[in-house]
């Protein structure tokens, strides 16, 4: 036997499901990119990535720096703290706006709390001056 579903039931249930709508995957414009990068393709180019800084890619959750001349790194962007994404880099870390926590661009080591441990490796290629997921 079914029941009839409750006027609470109901607006629950509706309110849940324009929730999921309105939280769908938007860049920092507001804008749904719906562009991903899978292992292979381009992510970006060397030129892009500041010698002692790095660069965000939100959508592929990965951050890649460039902590001397020549000589790439990349980690996941999801901060270990509470997995925010990070935000920025800056002054030789990778940093989570949302804690505060921060981490070495060359290793991806806790530079500073509450994080307790670093960002994970992430496989890249660098050939020429295009860098590819691996």
């Amino acid at each position: 036997m079914t029941l009839p579903a409750s006027r609470r039931t109901v607006l629950l249930a509706t309110g849940a499901a324009a929730l999921a709508v309105g939280c769908g995957d938007q860049d920092a414009d507001g804008d749904s990119s719906g562009a991903s990068v899978s292992a292979g393709q381009e992510l970006a180019r060397t030129a892009d990535i500041p010698v002692g800084g790095g660069k965000i890619f939100k959508d592929e959750k990965v951050v890649v720096t460039q902590p001397a001349q020549g000589d790439f790194k990349a980690f996941s962007a999801v901060c270990t703290h509470q997995g925010c994404i990070v935000a920025t880099v800056a002054d030789g870390t990778i940093n989570c706006a949302c804690h505060r926590s921060s981490f070495g661009i060359a290793d991806g080591a806790v530079a500073g709390g509450p994080a307790t441990e670093p960002l994970p490796a992430q496989k890249i290629t660098v050939k020429g001056d295009a860098i590819t997921l691996a």
